[in-house]
C-alpha cells in the first residue's frame, strides 16, 4: 500500500533518514515539530500509516501488512538503512519491520511499546466516536462538548478529535473506525513468539515510568527479540513520552543517533 507522508529536511549531513510511525488514532502530523527538529541533521519522513490521516483504508490491519507498507516506502524512496522511530502501535509496525527484514534498517527507536501482548483495549474509544453523529456539527467544539459526556480529559478529547474533519461536503472522519474494532485483538498482541527471530542492530526503548507499557517484567521479551536493546526510562512521563517529555526524549534520540555516526 502507497503511505501517505511528509518529507522534512534532506539528510544533507550524512545522518539516515529517520521514519516516523505513529500511534493508534494518530497521524504523522502529530510528529511535526520533531520532525521539524531533527530535519536539520537528518532526512526525517512522518508516515500516516494505514486506515490514518491521508493513507488509503483496508479492512486488513494486522503487524505484518502495515509493516509491509513501510518496507514498501522505503524501496520507493530509495532510503538505505534508514531508522524506524515508532510509539505504540507505530512501535509494533517498526519491530515487525525489523524481525521481518533485520538487513533493511540501521536501527530502531521505540517509544513507550514493547513485544508483548496488552490486556488494555482501546475498543471503548472506537465506539464512543463512532458514537457521535457528526453530521449534526459544523465545528469540533460542538463533537467535544458531546465526547465531555464520556471522556473527562480534553487532551485525549483533543487527541480523538484531530480525526474529525470539516469539508465543503460536511464533517467526515479520517480514520476508518469501521476496520479498527475487528483489528483490535490483533493489534493488542504482538506477531513473534520469543526466541523464534532477532534484530541485532542498535534499538532504543524510550519509555515512561507512569505509562503501563514498559514495565520491569516486559524487559525480558524485549531483550530476546533485541538483545543489543538499551531501555531509558523518563520520571514522570506516561504513555505519550515524546509529548510529555519533549527535551529528554529529545535528547534520548540525539545520542541514539550520533552513536550510529561512523
Amino acid at each position: 500500500m502507497k503511505l501517505h507522508f511528509n518529507d522534512f529536511g534532506d539528510g544533507a549531513q550524512g545522518g539516515p533518514a529517520i521514519i516516523i510511525l505513529h500511534g493508534l488514532f494518530g497521524s504523522g502530523r502529530n510528529w511535526a515539530s520533531f520532525a521539524k527538529h531533527f530535519s536539520a541533521t537528518h532526512r526525517v519522513l512522518t508516515v500516516d500509516l494505514r486506515n490514518h490521516g491521508s493513507s488509503p483504508w483496508n479492512d486488513e490491519m494486522g503487524y505484518p501488512a502495515m509493516a509491509e507498507d513501510v518496507v514498501e516506502l522505503i524501496a520507493a524512496k530509495n532510503l538505505v538503512k534508514p531508522v524506524l522511530l515508532g510509539h505504540s502501535m507505530g512501535g509494533k509496525v517498526a519491530m515487525t519491520a525489523a524481525l521481518s527484514q533485520p538487513d533493511l534498517l540501521a536501527g530502531l527507536i521505540l517509544a513507550d511499546v514493547a513485544p508483548v501482548t496488552y490486556s488494555h483495549s482501546h475498543a471503548g474509544l472506537v465506539a464512543l466516536m463512532q458514537a457521535l453523529d457528526i453530521a449534526h456539527y459544523s465545528r469540533r467544539s460542538e463533537a467535544d462538548a458531546d465526547l465531555a459526556k464520556s471522556i473527562d480529559d480534553p487532551t485525549l478529547r483533543g487527541f480523538l478529535l484531530h480525526n474529525l474533519l470539516f469539508e465543503e461536503s460536511g464533517p467526515r472522519w479520517q480514520i476508518n473506525l469501521d476496520a479498527i474494532p475487528s483489528s483490535m485483538p490483533g493489534l493488542m498482541k504482538f506477531p513473534f513468539e520469543p526466541g523464534s527471530c532477532q534484530f541485532t542492530g542498535p534499538v532504543t526503548l524510550i519509555g515512561g515510568t507512569q505509562s503501563d507499557f514498559v514495565l520491569p517484567e516486559h524487559h525480558d521479551a524485549v531483550c530476546s527479540f533485541f538483545p543489543a536493546a538499551d531501555i531509558q526510562m523518563i520520571d514522570g512521563a506516561g504513555h505519550w513520552v515524546h509529548a510529555q517529555k519533549p527535551a529528554e526524549f529529545g535528547q534520548h534520540v540525539t545520542d541514539f543517533l550520533a552513536a550510529l555516526s561512523p
